[in-house]
């Protein structure tokens, strides 16, 4: 399973892509606006320098027409560009028409099995199921990575990758990898969560004393 991170802060994707484990980076209106008025295309062309994988940009059209406006106008930024469209029959039109020119799209706002299958139907590259927010409704979001992954395993005809979004914490990452998923997309402090553990703590701890007590001797 690959590793996207979910941010569009230049300094955590520096920082998360100097570790060697990022393929690729998803970003939304919600991200884009945390970091403070700056300009879409220059924050997606500075990622696409950071990471050399599918970097997702999220139209804001609710209906097809703007979103394949917006859909050819992002993908001329980068090659790498993905263009990011919501779980609606407007967004399945728009990747429909998207896919004709050879642009992919990831369908975000993915809540069930039913829009992941049409989604794959109309030709998307990407489908993103919110697992964290499907629990947060008292329902198992992992259940539905599983779900979607046993649906395309039926048909050899479904190349779309499931992408886990909404991740909440770092078991997430593993029930996403053990449902099925292609990749996970992380906040940035998840990924730092998932690297620490008391027991590595402890063990350096001990490595260190232990070789500094030799070195005394």
């Amino acid at each position: 399973m690959q590793i996207y991170l979910d941010t569009a802060n230049l300094a955590e994707i520096r920082e998360a892509a100097s570790w060697g484990i990022l393929s690729g980076v998803t970003t939304n209106p919600t991200l884009i606006a945390r970091e403070g008025g700056v300009d879409f295309k220059t924050i997606i062309t500075e990622i696409a320098e950071l990471v050399d994988g599918p970097i997702s940009a999220e139209t804001i059209s609710l209906d097809a027409e703007g979103m394949v406006r917006e859909g050819l106008e992002y993908a001329a930024w980068h090659p790498n560009v993905i263009i990011k469209v919501p779980s609606t029959t407007e967004g399945l039109r728009a990747v429909s028409q998207l896919a004709k020119h050879g642009i992919r799209c990831n369908v975000t706002l993915c809540f069930n099995a039913v829009q992941a299958l049409l989604a794959a139907r109309a030709g998307a590259f990407i489908i993103s199921p919110f697992v964290g927010r499907v629990d947060d409704t008292g329902v198992d979001g992992m259940a539905l990575i599983r779900e979607i992954a046993g649906i395309y395993r039926q048909d050899s005809e479904i190349k779309t990758k499931i992408l886990a979004a909404s991740i909440r914490h770092p078991r997430h990452i593993v029930e996403a990898a053990l449902a099925g998923a292609d990749i996970a997309t992380c906040p940035f402090k998840v990924l730092q969560q998932a690297m620490r553990h008391p027991l590595t703590d402890r063990g350096i701890e001990q490595f260190l004393a232990d070789w500094q007590s030799r070195m005394r001797s």
